[in-house]
């Protein structure tokens, strides 16, 4: 599935269609997790050191059992936009059959990645920021602020958006990427946002050791903070006595104390993983007038359900294209037979691999 396909799907769902279905279907995997069905790994992979390219090359797998296995390939690479005129986050999505180990569909992941970091935010903010909350604040005005802003509007009636962000171009530049949301983005100074938000969101390439990128100072006492920045051990966005003083409800709990907000604070500090703040809502209810932190560090169930969700829309609508990239088919016990026999890779039915 190319790009193209993608922006059918959406073209034809709507934006504000599509996260609203990616929401559902998040907190219903959230909902029902099943450990014994459903194994997620940590990522893992490789430090990009070099002074001029830094960041990080990594895989996030998650295997339901006897389906099919998701795993993304995620580049983190905070100069791209201004050397290369690329996105920060760059990745592919990739679907195998458990039973076989057939590559059953190979995807764009930066589309993918934008929605579902969005869409769990928007499920945390639900259950943890205040009901009465109108005022969002945006620090970090990147790519991840859109779909952070987009994915929260569609739960909260937001009617206030304040912008900050070190970087003055990305700065001015969110209200023209955001205008299909009809809200007027105002530019301020972190103080101004830190005072006046009830819900903030960091989403930031601050580098490793350079935090917090918030003073929390002069919170609202019932302020919700989405930390969706902070993806490597050392990176952090919010100051520690922030923390201390906060419930901190991470996305993967193993992941967090290694590259989250949470590898500042002890284990035993550290509230409800997101998996258990959604099964149990009302447990974390009073919760909502008080200091909260999501804890995001991009949790490989997520890629899985947006995929998944994907797939589903292009085998609907007939989108995607076959590729004979594997050698299968011919004689299984013959590695040379593809020179002798024509291609004949299987086309498999994304419905079976999916679920739908």
């Amino acid at each position: 599935m190319t790009r193209s396909d993608l922006r059918c799907i959406v073209e034809e769902l709507g934006a504000d269609a599509l996260m609203d279905e990616l929401i559902r279907a998040l907190t219903e995997a959230l909902r029902t997790f099943d450990g014994e069905l459903t194994e997620v790994r940590k990522r893992d992979g490789f430090l990009l050191d070099h002074p001029r390219q830094p960041g990080c090359l990594e895989w996030m797998p998650v295997m339901q059992r006897g389906s099919a296995v998701t795993v993304k390939m995620v580049s983190y690479s905070p100069f791209n936009p201004e050397a290369h005129g690329l996105p920060t986050i760059i990745a592919t999505n990739s679907l195998y059959d458990v039973n076989t180990g057939h590559l059953i569909a190979l995807m764009d992941g930066v589309f993918a990645t934008a929605l579902r970091t969005g869409a769990a935010s928007a499920v945390a903010t639900r259950a943890l920021a205040s009901p009465d909350s109108r005022v969002i604040g945006l620090v970090g005005c990147g790519a991840q602020a859109v779909t952070q802003l987009h994915a929260i509007r569609r739960v909260f009636p937001i009617n206030e958006v304040l912008a900050f962000d070190t970087n003055p171009e990305a700065q001015q530049s969110l209200a023209r990427r955001t205008a299909f949301l009809g809200l007027d983005v105002k530019v301020v100074t972190l103080a101004e946002l830190e005072e006046r938000s009830d819900i903030i969101c960091t989403a930031t390439s601050v580098a490793v050791g350079g935090g917090p990128v918030i003073s929390g100072k002069a919170l609202k006492p019932h302020v919700h903070i989405n930390a969706v920045g902070s993806d490597l051990p050392g990176k952090t966005e919010l100051p520690k006595e922030l923390l201390e003083s906060s419930l901190v409800c991470p996305d993967f709990l193993v992941q967090c104390l290694v590259e989250g907000e949470c590898q500042q604070i002890r284990p035993e500090q550290v509230g409800p993983d997101l998996t258990t703040l959604v099964k149990n809502p009302d447990v974390y209810e009073s919760w909502r007038q008080r200091s909260t932190v999501f804890d995001s560090t991009g949790y490989a169930l997520e890629d899985q359900v947006v995929t998944a969700l994907m797939l589903r829309h292009a085998e609907r609508l007939g989108l995607g294209t076959s590729v004979g990239l594997e050698t299968v088919g011919g004689d299984a016990l013959d590695p040379y037979a593809l020179l002798r026999e024509p291609d004949a890779a299987p086309v498999r039915d994304l419905r079976r691999a999916t679920g739908s």
